[in-house]
């Protein structure tokens, strides 16, 4: 079965729009080309107790869950010996959160509610009033409220056969916490900020640099490494703080894409930039012989003959040099040959390994055998 035919026909372009393409170069402003240190989320986390499940809670042999209610009820003024209570309507689950950055105290955040005994589903069910706190030990908000879940378990009478579908051991409550205390922070009257890229890189922080004091007027901003900008706050914005970050986060910033090749080996998907190229590098493989020569990559196109994509019943000379016609070349060798010459594409590359009916993980194998043989100066990723 042929891959890679879906994302190479969305990748096709012509080699007039290509060949005038001299670099990769855009515009991004600096939001969302760096973080800007002090905003961010922070992790929270409870132990609660979802009741109201329809037999599907946690089985007798889950202690905590029986010592957790009782806890609860002993809270309500009523005190149960554990040995005697047995219920299946009742599971123990951790609940997760994020605090947004200058949360105040009164807004509702989202919450995410997991099982961490042997309940078969959470669906239906009640979270009871869980306080969640941060790593700091400090209680941040506090949630309850109906667990909606994406899956379901659907069993026969007598319990013969069972049907889930999803993780109906997980389910979220929108708006379910309330923020009960605020990270106090007065980050107007800051005297420096500091910005850290998504991405290290010597030149975009250069360009970063350049960017902010053009637009200040002044020498304010500073590269400490090739990720991390501080910026001392002008006498003007003193005590202003919002008012320059706005002013800055929208600056435009000329960034070049590092040269990156992706591959997704489970699903076969190929991604990367029309400009990566393949250095000179012969490869040994498998039974079948193929030699894709310079003839294939114009310099002035980035286009692939057909002699490329299909190859012809033509022999190497016997000095192991191309034919005349310099074309690709396959034969019943006992070795699998490929020649890549400088100028050939990934793309071109793996489209010709396609119609060899080479297989996602042979893909990877010979990147990665490309890479370490440097002829692959693009950074390859295997997810």
């Amino acid at each position: 079965m042929r891959f890679f035919t879906t994302i190479f026909t969305a990748l096709t372009l012509s080699s007039a729009l290509l060949s005038a393409i001299p670099e990769r170069k855009m515009e991004v402003h600096l939001k969302n080309l760096a973080r800007l240190q002090g905003v961010r989320s922070n992790q929270l986390l409870g132990y609660g107790v979802v009741v109201g499940l329809e037999g599907t809670g946690d089985k007798d042999q889950t202690k905590f869950t029986v010592q957790s209610l009782t806890n609860l009820m002993a809270r309500q003024g009523l005190s149960i010996d554990p040995s005697t209570v047995k219920v299946k309507n009742v599971a123990a689950v951790m609940v997760t959160a994020e605090l947004p950055a200058f949360a105040r105290a009164g807004q509702r955040i989202d919450v995410t509610v997991s099982s961490t005994g042997d309940a078969k589903s959470l669906a239906g069910g009640t979270l009871l009033m869980t306080p969640l706190m941060g790593n700091d030990n400090v209680y941040y908000a506090v949630a309850q409220g109906s667990v909606l879940v994406g899956g379901f378990v659907a069993a026969a009478r007598g319990g013969a056969n069972t049907a889930v579908r999803n993780h109906p051991t997980a389910g979220r409550i929108p708006d379910g916490a309330l923020v009960e205390s605020e990270l106090h922070e007065n980050f107007a009257d800051r005297a420096s900020l500091r910005y850290t890229l998504i991405e290290d890189d010597f030149s975009t922080a250069v360009r970063v640099v350049g960017a902010i004091n053009e637009e200040l007027g002044e020498i304010v901003a500073k590269a400490q490494d090739p990720r991390t900008i501080d910026v001392t706050i002008p006498k003007e914005f003193q005590g202003k703080a919002v008012e320059l970050i706005a002013r800055l986060e929208n600056l435009s910033i000329q960034v070049q894409p590092k040269s990156r090749v992706v591959v997704n080996e489970k699903t076969g998907t190929l991604i990367m930039g029309t400009d990566v190229r393949i250095g000179p590098v012969n490869i040994i493989q498998g039974d079948l012989s193929i030699e894709v020569s310079s003839a294939v990559a114009n310099p002035q196109s980035d286009e692939v003959s057909s002699a490329a994509v299909a190859p012809q019943p033509e022999s190497l000379n016997g000095d192991n040099t191309p034919a005349a016609a310099q074309n690709v070349a396959a034969g019943g060798n006992k070795g699998k040959t490929l020649k890549v010459d400088s100028g050939v594409t990934v793309g071109q590359l793996a489209e010709s390994l396609n119609t060899m009916g080479v297989i996602p993980r042979d893909l990877v194998a010979i990147l990665q055998a490309i890479k370490d043989a440097g002829a692959l100066t693009a950074e390859l990723r295997i997810l």
